[in-house]
């Protein structure tokens, strides 16, 4: 059965990512070994297994006096225990001196305990007599107010498993454990390939009927935010030879080629076939039921996916977060059970009502506003070819395929930009 654009009938979103998937695995990038501080946002191509202890001592979490806790049990404001300051313990140094029953060190955070302490009385729950004396007037527990040697990190413990995607505080866990290099996935290349004989660059003067190129711009962005390295390869005419040459190049040096402009049904549409005549299995869909981005095409070509995406910004931005996105991740080697995408989707109510044709997923650009402590979506209601409403937007609501649309009030899932 085909649509009223003579193409087969379009296909649900869920099918579109199945029959994409159903070809994995696609081309990944190799395992690298580079510093940690390089290594932001990428995926770890082996597990990080600690070296050490962390910390490799008892250590203090709070400003006080290293005590033996048995000294302080019953110490109250009207009955406090007194106990004998021996030594003042200095950061970064190793305590001189053991504690001994009826004694204490003075100790910052962070200080090493000393032995004969097994706690630490917070400076609050003291009271100074005099230099040489201290009443406390609160008991603490055994361990108290101290992070015992390899509780954080124990010796060859796996901290760290691969297929995870580095964050700051990971980058720090490195450092803390003396390991400054680590082993990740290269970066996954994703060519870009503009096509449209009314594109012109971005620094040039446009002529009556031609628009400047927005969309490779907009994709390098959302690459690179996604963990990837686009490689813009220029504008291209809209002719079968040349486009087919360039796309044949890039997947020399590419483990993705995205095609902008020439996915709609026309006498000027010649992404399908050059996807079709490069390799095998070819086009796996053409048109997919979600607006905007519903002339959409997906195919492998020998283990390499590519994508024709329509010309308007707006569809652009939704059909990469839907398809693109999610294969940009497993060629990433992220863990498919650390997906970034339930984290980039929040839950708010509508603003106004919204009417959705049924039969396809529609996305609406919205901008987030706080009401009575509640999170609202208010809808930028605008032509997929504004890209303007797009800089405006915080996200887009998702109307579900099978829905009629959405009452004001109602809660809509809006996946974040």
């Amino acid at each position: 059965m085909k649509d009223m654009l003579g193409r087969e009938e379009l296909i649900p979103v869920e099918k579109a990512l199945e029959l994409l998937l159903k070809h994995m695995p696609f081309k990944r990038p190799v395992g690298v070994k580079l510093p940690v501080d390089m290594s932001y946002k990428m995926i770890l191509s082996k597990d990080v297994i600690s070296p050490e202890d962390l910390p490799s001592f008892n250590r203090s979490t709070v400003d006080g006096f290293a005590v033996n806790s048995a000294d302080t049990f019953g110490a109250t404001e009207n009955l406090p225990a007194y106990l004998t300051v021996t030594s003042e313990i200095l950061m970064g140094g190793k305590p001189e001196s053991a504690v001994k029953k009826g004694e204490s060190a003075r100790i910052a955070t962070g200080g090493m305990l000393p032995e004969g302490a097994d706690a630490v009385v917070m400076l609050e729950h003291t009271q100074q007599i005099d230099e040489k004396m201290i009443e406390v007037v609160k008991p603490v527990s055994p361990g108290g107010n101290v992070i015992q040697a390899g509780e954080d990190a124990k010796r060859d413990e796996c901290i760290l498993n691969r297929g995870r995607r580095l964050r700051p505080q990971d980058i720090g866990a490195l450092a803390g454990l003396g390991i400054t290099d680590v082993w990740v996935y290269e970066r996954p290349k994703v060519s870009i390939i503009s096509t449209g004989d009314e594109i012109v660059p971005a620094d040039k003067p446009v002529e009556p009927g031609q628009v400047r190129d927005i969309n490779s711009y907009t994709l390098s962005g959302l690459i690179s935010d996604a963990g990837g390295i686009p490689l813009k390869k220029g504008i291209f005419s809209d002719s079968y030879d040349i486009i087919k040459e360039v796309v044949e190049n890039s997947l020399s040096d590419s483990n993705m080629v995205l095609i902008t402009g020439g996915s709609s049904v026309g006498a000027k549409d010649m992404t399908s076939k050059v996807i079709n005549d490069l390799g095998r299995p070819g086009v796996l869909f053409h048109g997919v039921s979600i607006k905007p981005g519903k002339p959409i095409i997906g195919g492998v070509i020998d283990n390499i996916p590519v994508f024709g995406l329509p010309g308007h910004p707006a569809a652009v931005n939704v059909c990469f977060e839907v398809f693109i996105r999610p294969v940009l991740e497993i060629q990433s080697g992220l863990d498919e059970n650390r997906s970034d995408r339930e984290k980039r989707i929040v839950k708010a109510r509508i603003t106004k009502n919204i009417s959705s044709s049924p039969g396809r997923e529609e996305h609406i650009g919205v901008f987030f506003e706080e009401r009575n402590g509640e999170l609202w979506a208010v809808p930028l209601l605008g032509k997929s070819g504004l890209i303007t409403t797009l800089t405006r937007a915080d996200g887009t609501a998702v109307i579900p395929l099978r829905k009629l649309g959405v009452q004001e009030g109602e809660i809509v899932e809006v996946r974040l930009f």
